[in-house]
């Protein structure tokens, strides 16, 4: 007869044999819907990994969810192979990424490993864990960041350790003005995501937009759009770990993030796929919750740190500011950069629209002179844009209002000092040397103009 004592006693130390030895139990996978793999057996927490045997060898999988026995598991790569009642075994511990100052001048995918075929990534000793930084221990942002854009330097100017959104639509020129940036930086490391969008671009920014300079000291992270949901997700996230690192290193970081957009179109994908109830415009509630717990990884540093000042671009779809990504974005960002539709159709490069930008630190890193400059000048473009119409069409007589005479004659000079070539590096000391020349011109003609206009 069995002793129920005995037996529970047995099972016990079996149970304790298990957990000490780090031995998984197996557990069969019931269910394929789309990339979601439902398994039964498993016993894993949220974000390990498991391994799921394939005809083609072994896959890994992430768990995402659960209901009831059932787990929810994300692939990161292809489904191919993937069999009905296949074994599931959880994974005692979970890849790191190889941190470590080897990181610079390589390109890896979007859970650290390498892509540039220059072999593996010697990793630190010592395992990296980022933290949180208490909103207390940050440094203020006091320092201008020089980024080589004439129109950003001058108009939009960036603090070291800020946050910006780089807003555009389809095809706008998002990429070639993160190229820019990415040339005419003065900071330290460049981290660069390129997530979720086309793989040729890859290759391209890395040959053509940073090469071989700009590249000694920039980490690409490549996630493209043909990856899985899980990747492209990841990919974000690696990137802010590895500007994280750097800048713990007391390293000055700048992050560009190409784009938060399909980080939340990926999360979109996973959330939805596990059953979570879409919200706004089909996005779930946990995107909205997820995007600030990205965004809040960057910034400065305590003491003794470095910064991280992180662009990210966000997709507009549609030209569409209002979207919920953007609108989102747009709250929890640092200030933000539109490139206009209108200004890259009519060939005017880099597509800044300086009346639609907005720099909120602006005023905590530059002078009062500076700041005077830059109003002017964005004053007299925008007097010209609110009576563009009337000027087209002949309405307006000139004489009739001396601010939009002068409006009028500001323009072209306004347009040549906002374009830049795309290879072209402008430093900050030159950006606002010819920003108090075009203005100290435009007030010695409107002195003069006043002076022909007084009676002898």
């Amino acid at each position: 007869m069995i002793n129920i004592e005995q037996l529970n006693q047995r099972l016990g130390n079996c149970q304790q044999f298990v957990n000490k030895h780090k031995i998984s139990v197996a557990g069969r996978l019931v269910r394929v819907v789309g990339l979601t793999l439902e398994a039964v057996g498993v016993k894993a927490h949220v974000g390990s990994q498991c391994l799921v045997e394939t005809a083609f060898g072994d896959l890994i999988a992430e768990v995402v969810g659960f209901a009831g026995d059932k787990t929810f598991l994300m692939p990161e790569q292809s489904l191919q192979g993937v069999q009905p009642g296949a074994r599931v075994v959880p994974l005692a511990t979970k890849a790191r990424l190889p941190l470590s100052m080897d990181l610079l001048g390589r390109v890896v995918d979007g859970i650290g490993k390498p892509l540039d075929g220059k072999g593996p990534i010697k990793a630190n000793d010592t395992p990296y864990r980022s933290e949180m930084l208490n909103p207390l221990a940050r440094r203020a942002i006091s320092e201008p960041l020089d980024v080589g854009v004439r129109s950003i330097n001058s108009f939009i100017t960036v603090g070291k350790g800020q946050r910006m959104g780089l807003f555009a639509g389809s095809g706008v020129g998002k990429s070639v003005l993160l190229g820019m940036m990415t040339r005419g930086t003065t900071a330290d490391v460049i981290v660069v995501g390129l997530v979720g969008e086309r793989g040729r671009e890859v290759k391209e920014f890395i040959e053509e937009i940073l090469g071989e300079e700009g590249r000694k000291r920039s980490v690409v992270v490549a996630a493209p759009a043909d990856n899985s949901p899980l990747m492209r997700l990841k990919g974000c996230e690696t990137a802010v770990t590895i500007s994280e690192y750097f800048r713990d290193q007391g390293l000055n970081v700048l992050l560009l993030l190409d784009s938060i957009t399909r980080y939340a179109q990926a999360q979109r994908e996973i959330a939805l796929a596990v059953g979570e109830p879409p919200a706004t415009k089909g996005y779930p509630p946990s995107v909205f919750s997820k995007l600030p717990q990205l965004v809040e990884r960057a910034g400065n540093g305590g003491d003794g740190q470095g910064s991280i000042t992180a662009f990210y671009t966000v997709l507009t779809e549609g030209d569409d500011l209002q979207d919920p990504i953007a609108d989102a974005s747009r709250a929890i960002l640092d200030g933000h950069i539109v490139l206009s539709r209108e200004l890259a159709d009519s060939g005017h490069y880099p597509a800044v629209d300086i009346e639609g930008s907005i720099s909120r630190v602006m005023p905590m890193v530059t002078s009062p002179e500076h700041q005077d400059l830059a109003r002017q000048l964005k004053q007299s473009y925008s007097l010209y844009q609110q009576n563009k119409d009337l000027i087209t069409i002949g309405a307006y007589t000139q004489g009739s209002d001396p601010r939009i005479d002068q409006a009028i004659k500001l323009l072209p000079v306004i347009n040549f000092f906002l374009q830049q070539q795309m290879k072209e590096v402008i430093p900050y000391d030159q950006s606002l040397a010819q920003l108090q020349e075009i203005v100290s011109a435009a007030q010695a003609h409107h002195q003069q103009q006043a002076g022909q206009a007084m009676p002898s």
